[in-house]
Protein backbone atom coordinates (compact mmCIF):
# COMPACT_ATOMS: atom_id res chain seq x y z
CA UNK A 1 0.00 0.00 0.00
CA UNK A 2 1.33 3.48 -0.66
CA UNK A 3 0.64 6.49 1.39
CA UNK A 4 0.22 9.53 -0.89
CA UNK A 5 -0.82 11.90 1.92
CA UNK A 6 1.94 11.44 4.72
CA UNK A 7 -0.54 13.14 7.49
CA UNK A 8 -2.95 10.39 6.57
CA UNK A 9 -1.73 7.86 8.98
CA UNK A 10 -0.96 10.59 12.10
CA UNK A 11 -3.90 11.32 14.36
CA UNK A 12 -5.89 14.10 14.74
CA UNK A 13 -3.66 15.35 18.35
CA UNK A 14 -0.86 15.43 15.92
CA UNK A 15 -1.79 16.75 13.46
CA UNK A 16 -2.72 20.01 15.50
CA UNK A 17 0.69 19.85 17.09
CA UNK A 18 2.54 19.60 14.05
CA UNK A 19 0.74 22.70 12.84
CA UNK A 20 0.43 24.52 16.20
CA UNK A 21 4.46 24.35 15.98
CA UNK A 22 4.80 25.74 12.27
CA UNK A 23 2.31 28.00 13.44
CA UNK A 24 4.65 28.77 16.71
CA UNK A 25 7.82 29.00 14.19
CA UNK A 26 5.99 31.49 11.58
CA UNK A 27 5.35 33.85 14.57
CA UNK A 28 8.67 33.71 16.32
CA UNK A 29 10.28 34.57 12.97
CA UNK A 30 7.88 37.17 12.45
CA UNK A 31 8.91 38.50 15.80
CA UNK A 32 12.37 38.26 15.54
CA UNK A 33 11.85 40.40 12.19
CA UNK A 34 10.06 43.18 14.18
CA UNK A 35 11.89 43.49 16.50
CA UNK A 36 15.27 43.33 14.70
CA UNK A 37 13.67 45.73 12.14
CA UNK A 38 12.46 48.08 15.39
CA UNK A 39 15.98 47.80 16.72
CA UNK A 40 18.00 48.89 13.63
CA UNK A 41 15.79 51.58 13.13
CA UNK A 42 16.04 53.16 16.86
CA UNK A 43 19.97 52.10 16.21
CA UNK A 44 19.86 54.98 13.49
CA UNK A 45 18.01 57.51 14.78
CA UNK A 46 19.92 57.79 18.38
CA UNK A 47 23.23 57.81 16.24
CA UNK A 48 21.79 60.50 14.39
CA UNK A 49 20.80 63.02 17.02
CA UNK A 50 22.83 65.02 19.39
CA UNK A 51 22.80 65.11 23.05
CA UNK A 52 20.81 67.30 24.54
CA UNK A 53 23.23 70.33 26.33
CA UNK A 54 22.67 70.35 30.43
CA UNK A 55 23.15 73.75 32.20
CA UNK A 56 24.56 73.94 35.88
CA UNK A 57 22.27 74.98 38.07
CA UNK A 58 21.19 78.20 39.13
CA UNK A 59 21.68 78.61 35.15
CA UNK A 60 19.57 80.44 32.62
CA UNK A 61 17.21 77.16 32.37
CA UNK A 62 16.41 76.84 35.86
CA UNK A 63 15.21 80.66 35.91
CA UNK A 64 13.32 80.18 32.49
CA UNK A 65 11.97 77.12 34.50
CA UNK A 66 10.35 79.17 36.96
CA UNK A 67 8.99 81.92 34.82
CA UNK A 68 7.03 79.51 33.32
CA UNK A 69 5.75 78.21 36.25
CA UNK A 70 4.99 81.68 37.58
CA UNK A 71 3.07 82.44 34.07
CA UNK A 72 1.29 79.25 34.89
CA UNK A 73 0.78 79.74 38.46
CA UNK A 74 -0.93 83.32 37.08
CA UNK A 75 -3.14 81.86 34.85
CA UNK A 76 -4.44 79.57 36.98
CA UNK A 77 -5.73 82.19 39.11
CA UNK A 78 -7.88 83.83 35.94
CA UNK A 79 -11.40 85.04 37.51
CA UNK A 80 -10.02 84.90 41.14
CA UNK A 81 -12.47 88.19 43.24
CA UNK A 82 -10.90 91.05 43.74
CA UNK A 83 -10.29 92.39 48.01
CA UNK A 84 -8.40 95.39 48.43
CA UNK A 85 -5.39 94.06 50.96
CA UNK A 86 -5.98 90.72 49.96
CA UNK A 87 -3.13 88.11 49.86
CA UNK A 88 -4.63 84.28 48.50
CA UNK A 89 -7.36 83.22 46.21
CA UNK A 90 -9.74 81.85 48.72
CA UNK A 91 -10.27 85.08 50.24
CA UNK A 92 -9.61 87.73 47.42
CA UNK A 93 -6.19 89.07 45.65
CA UNK A 94 -5.05 93.12 45.28
CA UNK A 95 -2.89 93.15 42.69
CA UNK A 96 0.02 93.31 44.88
CA UNK A 97 -1.19 90.32 47.11
CA UNK A 98 -2.13 88.10 43.60
CA UNK A 99 2.11 88.92 42.86
CA UNK A 100 3.31 88.03 46.37
CA UNK A 101 0.88 84.62 46.26
CA UNK A 102 2.44 83.54 42.92
CA UNK A 103 6.43 84.28 43.77
CA UNK A 104 6.06 82.66 46.78
CA UNK A 105 4.51 79.66 45.66
CA UNK A 106 5.59 79.10 41.83
CA UNK A 107 9.26 80.60 42.01
CA UNK A 108 9.77 80.16 45.69
CA UNK A 109 10.38 83.67 46.17
CA UNK A 110 9.10 86.39 49.09
CA UNK A 111 8.01 89.14 47.26
CA UNK A 112 6.17 91.80 49.93
CA UNK A 113 4.64 94.54 50.22
CA UNK A 114 2.78 97.40 48.54
CA UNK A 115 3.07 97.92 44.22
CA UNK A 116 5.01 100.73 44.95
CA UNK A 117 7.57 98.79 47.23
CA UNK A 118 7.76 95.62 44.98
CA UNK A 119 8.78 98.54 42.11
CA UNK A 120 11.73 99.34 44.10
CA UNK A 121 13.01 95.54 43.81
CA UNK A 122 14.40 93.30 41.62
CA UNK A 123 16.45 94.47 38.56
CA UNK A 124 14.44 97.53 36.11
CA UNK A 125 13.98 95.74 32.48
CA UNK A 126 12.78 97.92 29.43
CA UNK A 127 9.50 97.64 27.81
CA UNK A 128 10.93 95.63 24.93
CA UNK A 129 12.92 93.21 26.92
CA UNK A 130 9.93 91.80 28.51
CA UNK A 131 9.96 87.90 29.08
CA UNK A 132 6.88 85.87 30.55
CA UNK A 133 6.66 86.44 34.40
CA UNK A 134 8.58 90.06 34.89
CA UNK A 135 6.37 92.65 36.70
CA UNK A 136 4.52 95.59 35.40
CA UNK A 137 3.78 98.66 36.98
CA UNK A 138 1.15 101.54 36.21
CA UNK A 139 0.49 104.75 37.74
CA UNK A 140 -3.48 104.30 38.08
CA UNK A 141 -5.64 106.79 40.69
CA UNK A 142 -2.12 109.67 40.18
CA UNK A 143 -0.29 107.91 42.19
CA UNK A 144 3.05 106.57 40.97
CA UNK A 145 3.78 102.77 41.06
CA UNK A 146 0.16 102.12 42.64
CA UNK A 147 -0.76 99.06 40.32
CA UNK A 148 1.13 96.06 39.23
CA UNK A 149 0.83 92.61 37.18
CA UNK A 150 2.66 89.97 35.65
CA UNK A 151 3.78 89.80 32.02
CA UNK A 152 2.95 86.76 30.11
CA UNK A 153 4.80 87.30 26.96
CA UNK A 154 2.98 89.44 23.63
CA UNK A 155 2.27 92.66 25.41
CA UNK A 156 -0.18 90.48 27.39
CA UNK A 157 -0.21 90.64 31.47
CA UNK A 158 -2.26 89.44 34.24
CA UNK A 159 -3.16 91.21 37.24
CA UNK A 160 -6.10 91.72 39.81
CA UNK A 161 -7.82 95.43 39.27
CA UNK A 162 -10.25 96.98 41.26
CA UNK A 163 -12.97 97.58 38.33
CA UNK A 164 -14.46 94.18 37.41
CA UNK A 165 -13.46 92.81 40.28
CA UNK A 166 -11.45 89.74 38.98
CA UNK A 167 -7.82 88.48 38.23
CA UNK A 168 -8.13 88.74 34.19
CA UNK A 169 -5.47 89.22 31.36
CA UNK A 170 -5.14 92.58 29.48
CA UNK A 171 -3.28 94.49 26.87
CA UNK A 172 -0.18 96.45 27.16
CA UNK A 173 -0.98 98.43 23.80
CA UNK A 174 -4.70 99.42 25.46
CA UNK A 175 -5.27 102.98 25.44
CA UNK A 176 -5.66 103.15 29.35
CA UNK A 177 -2.54 100.44 30.06
CA UNK A 178 -0.47 101.92 27.31
CA UNK A 179 -0.79 105.67 29.01
CA UNK A 180 -0.14 104.50 32.39
CA UNK A 181 2.96 102.24 31.88
CA UNK A 182 5.76 103.19 33.98
CA UNK A 183 8.57 100.48 34.69
CA UNK A 184 8.76 96.68 34.39
CA UNK A 185 11.15 94.60 37.10
CA UNK A 186 12.58 91.46 36.78
CA UNK A 187 13.30 88.67 39.82
CA UNK A 188 14.88 86.27 37.29
CA UNK A 189 18.37 85.91 35.31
Amino acid sequence: MIITNPLACLSFKQIAHRQLTVFRFILQSMWIRTFLTCAICLLFVACGSTPPLTEPSGSRSDFSEKRNEVTLFALALIDTGYRFGGKNPEAGLDCSGMVSYIYKRAAGLNITGSAAEMARQGRAVERYRLRAGDLVFFNTNNIPYSHVGVYLGNNRFIHAPSSNGKVRIDHLNTAYYAKRFELARTYFD
